[in-house]
């Protein structure tokens, strides 16, 4: 699938709508900017996969700090035949200048 924006993934959160959201990002990061959604680092995602099972064919969003490590993180899940993750470009760096 596409990647998102950070323009397109603040509306979406506005709106409420249903999706799986995941931060690939450390979790002294996530802490800083926690945007609601569920915090696997990126080096823990091979050994937690089972806490995504059931949602292969749901639209996952992920996000990091700049976009490289969800980057990596979809490509990753692509692999485990999650079929619908979306990469936000530019990370939260990108979602702070909103």
């Amino acid at each position: 699938m596409e990647d998102i924006t950070v323009k397109e993934l603040k509306e979406r959160l506005d709106k409420g709508d249903k999706f799986v959201f995941l931060d690939v990002r450390e979790e002294w990061e996530y802490e800083d900017d926690n945007l609601g959604a569920i915090n696997i680092p990126l080096g823990e995602l091979p050994h937690r996969l089972d806490e995504l099972e059931g949602k292969k064919d749901e639209e996952i969003i992920i996000h990091c700090r700049s976009g490289a490590r969800s980057g990596n993180a979809k490509k990753f899940l692509e692999t485990k035949g999650f079929s619908k993750a979306r990469n936000v470009l530019g990370g939260i760096m990108a979602y702070r200048e909103l």
